[in-house]
């Protein structure tokens, strides 16, 4: 027996204690956004742009529901195809100005189909990935940390299994590197009862404040120049990359008639290109890809 009722209020309460975790250490008040979407359902968006700490952020709650589910919910799932269904979640992505501190995405969501005379079909999906611009294994060490120990309590197969889809979800194949350091994800999770599934997806979300919350404060203040910021506009094009090719988020809400605004929040302000641009030998811009965005287990 689902409650899909507890789910929302838990995702509500959630967007609330991240925001204000967030705007204590920004110093800057997050936009408030309510919306309605014309097929059914609608949202909240939070949004930071111009902050102290945040050049762009954003925490999204978002609850949807329609009568077909777009070709990235029902491709690898031809069962759900003609049922109605209901998404609902909470999705952050969070750019900080100073390039010494990581850009981080977390997400929790809970999504049901039902059709007439048959048992409703849900299933949990979430987890949080870092992306550093200058790697520090100290905060790659850190937030494996507390991802592990947020799956723990439900089973020590969980963590090696989810940090491994991450590492393969969060994977640039056209570029053949990882978007970051990665972290945990997973999807369509409904292996444990309804009750551990939720509990297991909390304990995923409540997680992100102390997993984000101590690298974010150790690094804002770090002093940087044009070089840094320079390099962190190129490596902010592999995170548009992923997002606009890959994500599966990203195509959901654009296919299902999301709020494009708020599915779009996720890209980073400023963004450069360059024509097979290498880093120099040894400099640090090149340790980010010898060392950190490769796949390696951290804790």
């Amino acid at each position: 027996m689902t409650d899909s009722t507890a789910v929302k209020n838990y995702l509500l309460d959630l967007q609330v204690r991240i925001v204000a975790a967030m705007e204590a250490i920004d110093g800057k008040t997050f936009l408030t956004d309510s919306w309605d979407r014309p097929e059914g359902g609608g949202g909240i968006s939070r949004v930071i742009e111009n902050g102290h700490v945040f050049e762009r952020g954003g925490v999204n709650f978002s609850h949807v529901k329609g009568n077909s589910l777009p070709p990235s919910a029902a491709a690898s799932r031809p069962e759900l195809a003609g049922r109605k269904w209901e998404a609902m979640g909470v999705s952050l992505v969070l750019h900080p100005r100073n390039p010494y501190a990581p850009t981080v995405h977390m997400n929790v969501r809970f999504f049901t189909a039902y059709a007439e005379n048959a048992p409703a079909i849900w299933w949990f999906g979430g987890g949080m990935d870092l992306t550093p611009y200058y790697g520090f294994a100290e905060d790659a060490q850190h937030f494996h940390q507390q991802c592990k120990d947020a799956l723990t309590p439900f089973g020590a197969v969980l963590h090696p299994r989810f940090k491994k889809w991450c590492d393969e979800y969060f994977y640039l194949k056209h570029r053949q590197e990882a978007r970051g350091v990665g972290g945990i994800f997973f999807d369509d999770f409904n292996e444990l009862d309804f009750a551990s599934s939720f509990a297991m997806t909390q304990s995923v979300g409540d997680a992100f404040i102390v997993a984000y919350g101590p690298i974010l404060e150790k690094r804002k203040d770090i002093a940087y120049g044009e070089r840094e910021r320079d390099f962190q506009a190129y490596r902010h094009g592999r995170y548009v990359e992923f997002n606009l090719v890959y994500d599966r988020g990203t195509l959901f809400g654009l296919q299902s008639g999301g709020r494009t605004e708020s599915i779009l929040m996720s890209m980073p302000p400023i963004v450069k290109w360059r024509y097979d641009w290498q880093p120099e030998p040894d400099s640090a811009e090149a340790q980010l890809a010898g060392n950190f965005l490769v796949h390696k287990e951290w804790v």
